[in-house]
């Protein structure tokens, strides 16, 4: 038992260390694109499936955060390429440009929308949660959309990526395994939270949070933290996918965005540490193949969707591995 529940972050490991070589090797080098953009989804998916899954905190507005974090990233390397001010500081672009100063800021400008939001969505419950996050992600969306000045409703094109010492993050290989290395780290972090007393106080606050009071625990401060956790979590993410595509619209946090990113924790499986990866990989790639072949890949996709839900109730983790164990 203790050697089936390694197979999977053995597995991802090993398959995520040597797949660039493998796509060298078998000629499909415009998959590392892809492949990158998963372990992107995989991170922002993980951060939603810490108050999901774990937390039992069903948020419609969780791509605001990948918003955040993305148009951080975005705007500052917009500046840097336009030659202009940026909030009329005089530093120079180079320090701008840096990810050890674009991404840091991009994760406590989202963390800070997480804190603010948090203190008013969390004193809420079920279907309000669900629609006062949906509503503070719809009102950033429409407040980006409405920026004449970073393209509006068309976002902004970059030529560029955020620099970083010693790294040359215009390489695609380069790039995907510093978003690999950032992944494992965070997933790594997590566990250890969920493993510590703030995790246990926070599941057991989706278990049953009268309980959880009657014992003199205040649940608010420990989901407040996780959401924030979270948030900050997807506000890096956003920055990451930014930089990867070289792009930023609002689309990056319209609320279908979020839709996406629950559908890849149900997929992959819900309190499961690698389970929002594993649905971020299988939907992004049946994405790339079924689009070959019909616009309407969803169609096929949504009765693949409906057999996992029903007969993996912890998502294709749980159909593959250890059924009901919780990481």
């Amino acid at each position: 038992m203790e050697v089936k529940k390694y197979i999977l972050p053995t597995a991802i490991l090993c398959l995520g260390l040597l797949l660039p070589q493998l796509l060298d090797f078998f000629g499909l080098q415009y998959l590392l694109s892809l492949a990158t953009r998963a372990l992107i989804y995989g991170l922002a998916a993980s951060s939603l499936n810490l108050i999901l899954g774990y937390g039992g905190l069903v948020s419609l507005g969780h791509a605001v955060f990948m918003g955040i974090g993305g148009y951080t990233a975005g705007i500052l390397l917009y500046h840097i390429q336009a030659g202009s001010r940026i909030l009329g500081l005089l530093l120079p672009g180079s320090f701008w440009n840096s990810a050890l100063i674009a991404w840091p800021l991009a994760i406590v400008l989202a963390a800070l929308f997480a804190l603010v939001t948090g203190l008013i969505s969390l004193r809420t419950r079920g279907m309000h949660f669900i629609m006062i996050t949906l509503a503070f992600a719809q009102m950033v969306y429409f407040f980006f959309t409405s920026l004449d000045a970073y393209g509006g409703s068309d976002g902004i094109s970059l030529y560029g990526r955020n620099t970083l010492p010693g790294l040359d993050l215009d390489n695609d290989q380069v790039f995907y395994y510093l978003c690999l290395v950032i992944l494992l780290i965070v997933l790594f972090l997590m566990h250890r939270i969920l493993q510590a007393r703030f995790g246990r106080a926070f599941i057991a606050g989706r278990e049953n949070i009268v309980r959880l009071q009657a014992l003199g625990i205040a649940p608010l401060g420990y989901q407040l933290s996780a959401y924030c956790l979270s948030g900050a979590v997807a506000g890096l993410a956003g920055a990451l996918l930014v930089n990867q595509g070289e792009f930023v619209s609002p689309d990056i946090l319209h609320w279908t965005r979020s839709g996406e990113l629950m559908v890849m924790v149900l997929v992959g499986g819900m309190a499961r540490l690698f389970g929002p990866v594993l649905g971020a990989v299988v939907l992004l790639f049946l994405e790339e193949y079924l689009a070959m072949y019909t616009d309407h890949w969803m169609v096929i996709f949504g009765p693949f969707l409906i057999l996992v839900v029903l007969f993996g109730r912890s998502g294709l983790y749980g159909l593959l591995f250890e059924k009901g164990e919780r990481s």
